[in-house]
């Protein structure tokens, strides 16, 4: 091994959501804030970017000075993951080249112009399925990759929103747009009609 070659340590830590996962490397690796990425398209010109959501299973990749959090669309276990994800982090880190292109700020879409994105989909797409069971589904607000959601009608308080919010919802909305990255529900399923929530 070369003397000016980097030792790269990685540290895997769990969260309470077992499709998210933090690794803590001993080198930084993006120092101007975090810079959150979903798609291939928009890792592009980012080496270590682009290594991560090349490897089958990686949704999304938020990072952070030393710490990247990763979230998977796969059921392969961590462990076997995280084992292609350090390898991929190492590689990066030990070609010398810039991580995170300067730029990649600059070509993601403004939260506004995200809003829309979404909004355009639940009138054309996911409002009128909702609507079909009675319920009614809005924008509340967009920030960075996250959008929240206020459900009302029959959805307020109904046993199913949470699974169709999961199984439904989401997947058509980071399907459609990838710089999507978490859909938040912010109803109060305690109110209403004849809440399930209680």
């Amino acid at each position: 091994m070369d003397d000016d070659t980097q030792i790269v340590n990685i540290t895997g830590e769990p969260t309470m959501d077992p499709q998210v996962c933090k690794f803590i490397v001993n080198l930084p690796l993006y120092d101007e804030g975090s810079i959150n990425c979903t798609s291939k398209e928009t890792a592009l010109g980012s080496p270590l970017l682009e290594a991560l959501l090349a490897i089958n299973g990686v949704r999304e990749v938020l990072v952070s000075g030393n710490r990247l959090t990763i979230a998977k669309s796969s059921d392969e276990e961590w462990p076997v993951l995280g084992k292609q994800i350090g390898a991929a982090i190492r590689e990066a880190v030990q070609s010398g080249q810039a991580l995170i292109s300067k730029d990649l700020k600059a070509r993601r879409p403004s939260e506004k112009a995200l809003r829309a994105e979404v909004e355009r989909l639940l009138q054309t797409e996911i409002g009128p399925y909702v609507a079909s069971h009675g319920g009614s589904i809005e924008v509340v607000d967009v920030k960075g990759s996250a959008v929240y959601v206020n459900m009302s009608g029959g959805c307020q308080g109904c046993a199913s929103a949470s699974v169709t919010l999961k199984q439904g919802i989401e997947q058509i909305i980071f399907e459609r747009i990838p710089q999507i990255s978490q859909v938040v529900d912010i109803t109060d399923h305690t109110a209403g009609k004849d809440p399930y929530y209680r």
